[in-house]
């Protein structure tokens, strides 16, 4: 069994506190429906890149990332102080498009298994 990374555990840390401070102390509204999908923090842990996505998509993700970069200092203020970390990371805001992404490669496969389908059927 492969240990985990110290960088690792503290990842999941993040996601988890930083999820409870977005839902119960940011009253920011460009945060209100912003969801952490995950954390990646750099061997060193002197980075944190912070991946989240939006019910609205892409229409919203620039608003998002005004309003974390705005709440930056909060959230790390109350994140080294839940986490009793010796040394807390900068933390980086990222839009995840990966559910969009995914969501137009399931339109796709549809689609293509709607033509097929057709296509089969007149003959």
């Amino acid at each position: 069994m492969i240990p985990f990374a110290r960088s690792d555990r503290v990842s999941g840390l993040i996601q988890k506190v930083l999820s409870e401070i977005l839902q119960k102390d940011i009253k920011d509204p460009r945060l209100k429906m912003a969801t952490v999908t995950g954390v990646e923090v750099s061997r060193d842990l002197k980075l944190a890149r912070i991946y989240f996505t939006t019910p609205d998509g892409e229409q919203k993700k620039d608003a998002a990332i005004k309003g974390f970069n705005s709440a930056r200092g909060y959230i790390k203020r109350t994140l080294a102080h839940e986490l009793n970390l010796k040394y807390m990371p900068d933390i980086k805001f990222f839009y995840d498009a990966s559910i969009e992404h995914g969501e137009h490669i399931d339109r796709l496969i549809k689609l293509t298994k709607e033509r097929n389908e057709t296509d089969s059927s007149t003959h």
